[in-house]
């Protein structure tokens, strides 16, 4: 089969490798489209040190070889029983197992869903990964609800989107910031009803405060866990599912405690978020948010793309 590897030296190859053979309990998809995550980033340039060589990609739909049935890939692997936390051993699709840049895959039955109706074969690709990792951090930990004010930080990023879209749907109240003018009105679009340019704003904080308290606050950033604080409410929360902006903050810790604030770390999602996640498609009048699609061939330059900040929503790759 023709599949996209990472290879040592931060070097991704297009080129032909075995088919998969699945093991007891496992179903093998033909894939139609993959979608990119910033995981797969990671997983390329070694911040994530899996053996290698690999194929990325935590996202996919396709048909099961097997039944014929359209399937989209949910990418959790072993979560476990519990809800508030994964069980040892948890994974996730893309690294260290084989993922989805490819156009066979072996994944336990489990694993898969049916494709939602009425998505695209892209659509369908690109929800799952982030999709569930939004609507963790929302409801399943960040409890959000109808008439409340959420913060979403960074518009314009697959999670963003995705954050906005939920939060509308569920009746919340949608703030958003960015670095891109632009990025702020598409963000309207979707249902956010204002947003802050934190590059062109000296104290965003202050100027989301402005808008009206914050109850949740969603910080994919991970530097930003004071600003995020700042700007919420006293008994508010703060949900935090990434680092793309740094790895490590500093922290008042009175003022955190004296306004009684929570500070909740997530992700993904458990099998039931992602049966969560699919009964709340079924009401949904809205769809993923594609920013481009390209063959799978050009995997390099979607990432390159993803990594330069310039796409709005997510990137997917077309398969067969």
């Amino acid at each position: 089969m023709q599949a996209v590897r990472a290879h040592e030296g931060d070097v991704l190859r297009f080129e032909t490798i075995p088919d998969p053979e699945p093991s007891a309990g496992e179903v093998v998809v033909e894939l139609r489209v993959a979608g990119l995550n910033r995981r797969d980033l990671f997983v390329r340039s070694g911040v994530f040190p899996f053996p290698l060589p690999l194929v990325p990609g935590s996202d996919g739909a396709g048909v099961r070889r097997d039944t014929g049935e359209e399937v989209v890939v949910f990418p959790g692997l072993g979560w476990g029983e519990r809800e508030d936390a994964p069980a040892p051993g948890f994974g996730i699709l893309g690294g260290p197992r084989d993922g989805t840049y490819a156009e066979l895959i072996a994944l336990p039955e489990e694993n898969l869903y049916p494709k939602p109706p009425g998505f695209s074969w892209e659509e369908a690709a690109v929800f799952p990964l982030a999709a569930v990792t939004v609507y963790r951090a929302l409801f399943s930990r960040g409890r959000l609800e109808a008439g409340e004010t959420l913060l979403v930080l960074g518009a314009g990023s697959g999670v963003s989107t995705f954050a906005v879209q939920l939060g509308v749907q569920t009746g919340a109240r949608v703030v958003v910031t960015s670095s891109s003018d632009e990025k702020i009105e598409r963000a309207k679009e979707l249902g956010a009803d204002a947003g802050v340019n934190y590059a062109t704003t000296e104290d965003w904080p202050a100027a989301v405060s402005e808008l009206g308290s914050v109850d949740v606050v969603l910080d994919s950033v991970g530097s930003t866990w004071q600003q995020s604080l700042d700007c919420v409410r006293p008994g508010g929360r703060v949900v935090v599912l990434g680092g793309t902006g740094g790895t490590e903050v500093t922290l008042g810790v009175r003022p955190f405690y004296f306004k009684q604030q929570s500070l909740y770390g997530t992700q993904l999602g458990s099998p039931r978020d992602f049966e969560g996640l699919l009964r709340m498609l079924e009401d949904a009048t809205w769809r993923p948010v594609l920013d481009s699609v390209r063959p799978l061939s050009e995997a390099e330059a979607a990432l390159e793309r993803m990594s330069a900040g310039e796409h709005f929503g997510k990137l997917a790759l077309a398969i067969g």
